[in-house]
């Protein structure tokens, strides 16, 4: 459902949906980060549990994510959303490497533009492969969802990336697809608003999208519109 990653008040069947890891890809400047966090809200907002936002400092810092109108940003909902600042693809590792540890383990992790903490250069050098950012990716994809698979046999523990992408689909769509449960994709509508839509789902008349905007600094949800597009695989 992908009113997840908006400010819609309904939050009955979040946890619920059976997705252990999620991707949301867009363009940029598309309010990616907006709606990662939104989902961190509504996460915590439907549960009692604590929401783990793993990012780039100063990217963040640079460019925060913009809320919707009316959430507190002192709110307790707000406080149980952790933040982790992580430089590159090891601090991820490092973090699920020891996320047995955690006791309970949060309702969800996300990952903001998980793809640029991976260096083309370094992960070549690495592995000694040209590839080698692929390899690193598959690595870390592995872990994280292995942690998230073993935290569900507790309780229920999603993870959230998000990426960018250039054109109609995500950009390392033929890695993501092995590892992501569910896959979601922005697009602008050509008059100042988003549509985020499911990728890879057979497509009726019927099928959905929800649309949103940045106006003034704030999240807005626009409602539901009809996708009359086809199924990108």
């Amino acid at each position: 459902m992908m009113e997840k990653f908006l400010p819609v008040g309904r939050f009955d069947d979040f946890c619920c949906s059976g997705d252990s890891v999620l991707l949301l890809s867009g363009p940029p400047s598309s309010g990616k980060t907006s709606l990662v966090f939104q989902f961190a809200i509504n996460s915590a907002t439907a549960s009692a549990g604590n929401v783990v936002f793993i990012c780039n400092r100063r990217k963040l810092e640079s460019k925060p994510p913009y809320l919707a109108q009316g959430i507190d940003p002192s709110s307790d909902v707000i406080n149980r959303i952790q933040m982790k600042y992580v430089d590159d693809e090891e601090g991820i590792k490092k973090y699920f490497a020891a996320f047995h540890m955690h006791d309970p383990a949060p309702v969800s992790v996300i990952i903001d533009d998980f793809a640029d903490f991976f260096d083309q250069g370094n992960c070549q050098e690495r592995y000694n492969n040209t590839r080698g950012r692929d390899l690193a990716m598959v690595r870390v994809l592995a872990l994280c969802r292995n942690a998230i698979l073993c935290a569900n046999e507790k309780g229920p523990c999603q993870l959230l990336l998000s990426d960018t992408h250039n054109g109609d689909s995500p950009r390392l769509l033929y890695l993501y697809k092995r590892w992501v449960s569910s896959i979601y994709v922005i697009k602008g509508d050509g008059f100042g608003s988003y549509l985020i839509r499911s990728l890879g789902v057979a497509k009726s008349a019927a099928t959905k999208l929800a649309k949103y905007s940045i106006a003034l600094q704030y999240l807005v949800y626009e409602g539901i519109a009809e996708d009359g597009e086809q199924s990108d695989e």
